[in-house]
């Protein structure tokens, strides 16, 4: 049970954010919505599946664009990703990816580092935490210290705090504590802190209810997200979801392909399907996001279907039947 609350805790808990009159137009409107599907490699198509299955089953008016990683290298993305699925994402400006695996070899750039540049994905949300790429530059940091401060007020957050190192990395994290303290004072309705990277890890093991939504350059990011994917349970259960200019959303898996078990039936594709509840949160489709949501974790609670990572037998279709039952 504590396991279920803290997960209530990270994704958002039932009435925070009330559906908008924008929400209520797309739940209302005959056309679905597109967005771009990276079904990815591995397991990546297997759990993708189960997302297609359990949006089914809730009726959420989405149509996929697949789009699959390629034999042969891209040279206009110089990359196994080809140009039109990028073009994919950019017209529909919302996607979801499954996880990737970079092909051993030169000459090509990897697969999530390129989705990343060429989409200019500048910030990486995963359970309220919003990482910045690692380059310190005034621009950069304003843009994701702006989104950190709109997530906790858009999401009802009272707490921002900016985690850095800037005792020892006195002038590129000074700028980047420089440029949240700037942001920081348009929102004086959130309190704003800065913790230095050291204390952040011991507090979060300690007692991670202390912290609401986290801001930080890329590499602590890194650190903390697998951190925190840790004390909910892994990476199997952690979502996350990208934001880029123009408001391009690619929500994504950040558990690995896992080609040890890609085939057999046996993967956890809770992660890929919270990542897909965030996707609908983006697009204001509250409801469903919620309805989702609550399955997964009902499932998860009940206890009667789980997968291997989650201590039961079950395989990964009937994880997922199950939770379209809870629908």
């Amino acid at each position: 049970m504590a396991l279920m609350q803290v997960l209530r805790r990270v994704l958002g808990g039932s009435g925070s954010t009330q559906i908008s009159s924008t929400a209520r137009a797309f739940s209302s409107a005959p056309a679905p919505i597109k967005a771009t599907l990276f079904p990815g490699d591995g397991i990546g198509p297997e759990i993708a599946v189960s997302v297609k299955q359990v949006f089914q089953a809730a009726e959420v008016p989405i149509e996929w664009e697949e789009h699959y990683v390629g034999d042969q290298i891209d040279p206009r993305t110089q990359s196994f990703l080809t140009w039109e699925s990028l073009e994919s994402v950019r017209r529909n400006r919302v996607g979801l990816k499954g996880p990737m695996a970079t092909p051993v070899g030169k000459g090509h750039r990897s697969l999530n580092l390129t989705l990343r540049k060429e989409l200019n994905l500048y910030a990486n949300v995963v359970r309220g935490v919003v990482e910045s790429l690692k380059i310190i530059t005034r621009q950069a940091s304003l843009r994701v210290a702006e989104y950190a401060f709109h997530f906790a007020k858009t999401h009802g957050r009272e707490r921002v705090s900016a985690i850095h190192k800037a005792n020892i990395m006195q002038k590129t994290d000074g700028l980047f504590l420089k440029c949240c303290r700037e942001v920081a004072e348009k929102y004086p309705e959130i309190t704003y802190e800065e913790v230095v990277i050291d204390n952040c890890c011991m507090m979060l093991v300690k007692n991670p209810a202390l912290f609401d939504v986290l801001v930080m350059p890329n590499l602590y990011g890194d650190i903390i997200s697998d951190l925190c994917a840790g004390l909910v349970g892994g990476l199997g259960l952690t979502a996350s979801c990208n934001i880029g200019e123009a408001g391009i959303a690619l929500a994504e898996a950040v558990h690995g392909s896992a080609p040890d078990i890609a085939g057999k039936n046996m993967a956890n594709p809770t992660a890929l399907l919270l990542s897909a509840v965030t996707m609908l949160r983006h697009l204001e489709l509250y409801d469903k996001a919620e309805r989702i949501q609550d399955a997964i974790l009902n499932t998860i609670a009940e206890g009667k279907y789980r997968t291997a990572d989650l201590g039961g037998s079950s395989s990964t279709t009937d994880f997922t039947k199950a939770i379209c039952g809870h629908l």
